[in-house]
């Protein structure tokens, strides 16, 4: 399990209609903060604050087909050549990181093959180097975004 310090995000929120709202900077607008969503934008903001990946390369709950099914994908960061370079599958924090959530992440890699992993519900982060597919390695911390 990685340990990734996320009280220095602070997130843009706000009010409407007695529901609180965050501001989401990849997809430029604003959602409601969920238990879930919560996760995604601290993951979201860390990766683009803190590690500096770039925004430009960064998708949130876009649509892919697996099988004959619609999903939505949490969070994709691509590399220069726009492939997926990782996948991250946002969870509630009452949401263990089981078995069942890698398997959705493996869903996903089915359709997108990526190099990393990256598995979160807040207080519990992991994070795989998948390139061989053989043999995934576990990481003790998160990559740094290969430029």
């Amino acid at each position: 399990m990685i340990s990734v310090n996320f009280s220095t995000v602070t997130l843009k929120l706000k009010q409407d209609a007695g529901k609180t709202l965050v501001f989401d900077p990849v997809r430029k607008k604003w959602v409601i903060l969920t238990p879930e969503e919560h996760v995604r934008q601290y993951v979201l903001h860390y990766l683009i604050e803190t590690l500096r990946y770039p925004i430009s390369l960064v998708a949130v709950e876009k649509q892919i087909l697996i099988g004959k099914r619609t999903k939505r994908f949490d969070i994709v960061v691509y590399n220069r050549e726009h492939k997926p370079w990782m996948l991250v599958e946002c969870k509630e924090p009452n949401v263990p990181i089981t078995e069942t959530t890698l398997q959705q992440l493996l869903s996903y890699h089915n359709t997108m093959q990526s190099k990393y992993w990256l598995l979160t519900n807040g207080p519990q982060l992991f994070c795989a180097n998948a390139a061989d597919i053989q043999k995934i390695v576990w990481l003790s911390s998160l990559p740094a975004y290969e430029f």
